[in-house]
């Protein structure tokens, strides 16, 4: 079984199934000497950790990391980086053969058939516990990025869950808040950075545990501070590495650059006029300009009485966010390197 690495410079590949022993991660590319911050990592790991809140899968593992190589004394070696988190509380009871028949949108079936033999218990790779090892590659990813360019930002927020959803304006004030002040979206359980909203989407996904049903949404992505000129044509563009970071993503539907499929509508002297609309990318090179995206979630595919007897998320969209700030940060930290070796 081949695609589990990403990233040519600075890579990750991962491995782990839901149910078995652990999860990992090995980082590779990463230089020597680079500041180790194992608070960052831990950090990481935390918003993306399961049973945080009564909106998602009540699944309550520690998920703390342990670092098996690659840093010494506070400090990156320069050879691979190895970080192992264990499973500790896995229920494979919920996860009968025949059971598994009633989640049609979930992938297990297609593994099985492709595969042959597949590990059924949580869906092993085909799980959304999958992307703990995408999170470690990114917290180490972000401490490289920020060690080249101090002055990156990157802030990831949901702006819709189900029919509530915050305005295009209110969506810029965000970015724009989060430019200018240090702020979390993780005041609000459901990362949608809107209080009376924030309740409305708790009391649905509470209702939708309840029942058993589920919910998609959308990802707003803002990123400032970076340099003119990453990405890498023609086949490593920063766009086409964003989508792919992004559509690996399990629960993926589309990624969303500048104005997106709004642009289709527009006359080229309107569009043009408006450097904004391209998302702060042209050419597949970064302009210098903040660089904004938007991601679209499906609903979760536990639904009706398997969703109720087990231990689900009703929206993945919460817990989704840090997985696509982990992704991003990768694409960043690849790009950076690479950008090291565009001339003399």
């Amino acid at each position: 079984m081949s695609g589990n690495r990403f990233g040519d410079i600075f890579s990750v590949s991962t491995f782990g199934e839901s149910h078995g022993p652990a999860m990992g991660a090995l980082i590779e590319g990463c230089p020597a000497g680079l500041e180790w911050r194992a608070d960052l990592l831990t950090a990481f790991l935390e918003r993306r950790r399961p049973g945080r809140s009564a909106i998602v899968s009540s699944r309550n593992e520690a998920d703390v990391p342990e670092v098996l190589s690659g840093v010494f004394e506070g400090k990156t070696l320069g050879t691979p980086i190895a970080i192992l988190v264990r499973n500790l509380d896995a229920r494979s009871n919920d996860y009968a053969v025949e059971s598994l028949r009633q989640r049609s949108g979930h992938a297990t079936d297609l593994w099985q058939k492709k595969f042959g033999h597949s590990d059924p218990r949580g869906s092993g790779r085909a799980s959304g516990r999958e992307t703990i090892s995408r999170v470690m590659g990114g917290a180490v990813a972000r401490m490289l990025a920020e060690s080249l360019y101090p002055n990156v930002r990157l802030v990831v927020f949901t702006s819709s869950i189900g029919p509530i959803e915050i305005s295009n304006g209110e969506i810029q004030t965000v970015a724009e808040k989060w430019i200018h002040a240090s702020w979390s979206v993780d005041q609000f359980s459901s990362r949608l950075p809107d209080r009376e909203k924030n309740q409305q989407v708790e009391a649905l996904l509470e209702r939708a545990k309840a029942t058993g049903e589920s919910y998609g949404g959308v990802v707003s992505i803002y990123i400032s501070g970076l340099p003119l000129g990453l990405g890498q044509p023609v086949f490593a563009k920063l766009k086409s590495d964003f989508a792919a970071a992004i559509m690996s993503i399990g629960a993926t539907m589309g990624v969303n650059i500048g104005d997106g499929f709004a642009v289709g509508q527009k006359s080229g002297s309107e569009f043009h006029s408006a450097t904004q609309d391209y998302g702060g990318i042209r050419g597949g090179i970064s302009t210098g300009e903040p660089i904004s995206l938007q991601v679209v979630l499906k609903p979760t595919s536990s639904v009706g009485a398997f969703a109720t007897s087990g231990r689900h998320d009703p929206c993945i969209v919460p817990r989704a966010i840090p997985v696509v700030e982990a992704m991003l940060w990768l694409v960043l930290a690849d790009q950076m390197l690479k950008s090291r070796l565009d001339r003399l």
